[in-house]
């Protein structure tokens, strides 16, 4: 009987810790981050995929030979972008549609290198 309980704490603490890793990333996940360039019409959002915050994707967008992903409409501009507060009330957010005026957001994407 002794083993049991020791087995049944043993359980309950890794599903304590799963749950509050998994509530940790979903928390931190939805966060978008903005960018700009004098070069780059509006704003560019994106949602950090998994294993990328916003440093590293403005890190990418300034390294003059980065490519394969698909950030910011997958624009080829390179250097000059600025990290701003997405809910800065002059932001205009970039559309994948110029026809529409509303935001979108995009996830990061992996595309073929050029």
């Amino acid at each position: 009987m002794r083993a049991t309980r020791s087995v049944h704490g043993w359980l309950v603490a890794v599903a304590a810790v799963a749950v509050a890793l998994i509530a940790a990333q979903a928390a931190t996940a939805a966060e978008p981050c903005c960018f700009t360039n004098q070069r780059y019409s509006g704003v560019c959002q994106v949602v950090p995929g998994q294993d990328e915050t916003c440093g590293s994707i403005l890190s990418y967008l300034n390294t003059p030979n980065s490519t394969g992903k698909g950030y910011c409409a997958g624009t080829d501009i390179r250097g000059g972008w600025t990290q701003v507060d997405c809910n800065a009330k002059s932001a205009s957010v970039q559309s994948a549609d110029a026809a529409t005026a509303a935001p979108t957001t995009c996830t990061a994407t992996e595309t073929a290198a050029r």
